[in-house]
């Protein structure tokens, strides 16, 4: 029989506390580990872990401690584990930049909830969430392990360069948070001398400023962390306003029709889960056995906005060639094949349906 596969989780948090949970669903036995005192025995008698510390001899560790301190939490990782090593932090250009070993794989999660540490754990959280990966000096074999496992958690898994990562969320999560915690202090302010201003608040302020809600303190090191990324994104959302409110101020209508349009069919098109299988379909590909190969398809793939919503790396026993197994949605094919066959891939289509 055949042992059970082991994975490690360090920081037990609401993030890490998922993780530990979605890969216990998964088959794993899941060795935790958490500097606040009492939380490993918490979350070994909640059923969040089989076992306190870490097992040095673990397929996968993953690292959700603070934005600050992964960094640290990762090279210590790499020093006292054999296998692959990833994180789950927002921020990703500095952790990738310290760090080239071949077995990390930086890794970020887009998804969370208003709740805390292990109250707010589930392991479906990141059912249809995307999971960011950025495999700057991973080994395509790391790659590989983590996209795999992310995958079973039903995950959709998305390759980008660790910079291009932290521009985009600090654009759709990092600048939204300050804008909702703007507000919500507007709002408070005002509510001072107007005392029923915040009952009023209808369903789309409270929507907006949900957000605001989250823990200030991950915000510090994560406004720290990125700040040269949030800087840009406040000055072009700063931008948007002084335009949107030189058309209000205007009486500009057709400008503000315009602006409203636009904005409308963007949110229509924002993307959407995979869907009945009957729409699937699988591509193989020949790749290199080489590092990087297969987080090259994963890159085009989200420059094109294909989702990748299953895949497979299956070694030859012979030669220096792997096939991939990609399953992504059948209007996405012809795209997607034409983007891989100008970069030199032949892939095979089959509906899966």
């Amino acid at each position: 029989m055949n042992s059970p596969r082991s994975a490690n989780v360090i920081g037990l948090g609401l993030i890490g506390g998922s993780v530990a949970l979605a890969l216990r669903r998964v088959g794993f036995v899941v060795h935790g580990e958490d500097t606040v005192a009492g939380r490993e025995q918490e979350a070994l008698e909640r059923g969040v872990i089989d076992a306190a510390g870490i097992d040095p001899a673990a397929e996968i560790t993953f690292v959700a401690t603070p934005v600050g301190t992964v960094g640290e939490s990762v090279a210590r990782a790499l020093a006292v584990t054999s296998g692959v090593v990833t994180d789950v932090g927002s921020v990703k250009g500095p952790v990738a930049a310290a760090s080239n070993n071949p077995r990390y794989v930086p890794g970020h999660p887009m998804a969370g909830s208003e709740l805390h540490g292990l109250d707010g754990a589930d392991a479906s959280m990141f059912e249809g969430a995307v999971w960011v990966l950025t495999p700057s000096g991973s080994s395509d074999d790391s790659f590989s392990s983590v996209a795999g496992t992310v995958t079973r958690f039903g995950a959709e898994v998305v390759a980008l360069e660790p910079g291009q990562h932290d521009d985009l969320v600090a654009i759709v999560s990092h600048v939204p948070h300050l804008t909702a915690a703007t507000l919500m202090g507007l709002a408070d302010a005002r509510s001072e001398e107007h005392l029923a201003l915040l009952r009023l608040a209808a369903g789309g302020f409270r929507d907006m400023t949900r957000i605001a809600s989250g823990s200030p303190a991950i915000w510090l090191d994560i406004c720290e962390q990125n700040k040269d990324a949030i800087t840009r994104g406040l000055d072009s959302l700063i931008e948007g306003l002084t335009e949107m409110r030189s058309v209000v101020s205007g009486s500009d209508r057709e400008g503000l029709r315009a602006k409203l349009e636009r904005a409308r069919v963007a949110r229509m098109n924002l993307p959407v889960r995979a869907g009945a299988v009957e729409n699937l379909v699988e591509m193989r590909l020949p790749i290199p056995d080489r590092p990087g190969a297969a987080s090259e398809v994963f890159a085009l793939a989200g420059e094109l906005g294909v989702n990748i919503h299953d895949f497979e790396v299956v070694h030859s026993v012979e030669g220096d060639r792997g096939i991939m197994v990609l399953v992504v949605r059948s209007e996405h094919v012809e795209m997607f094949r034409g983007g891989l066959m100008a970069r030199g891939y032949r892939p095979g289509v089959a509906k899966l349906a």
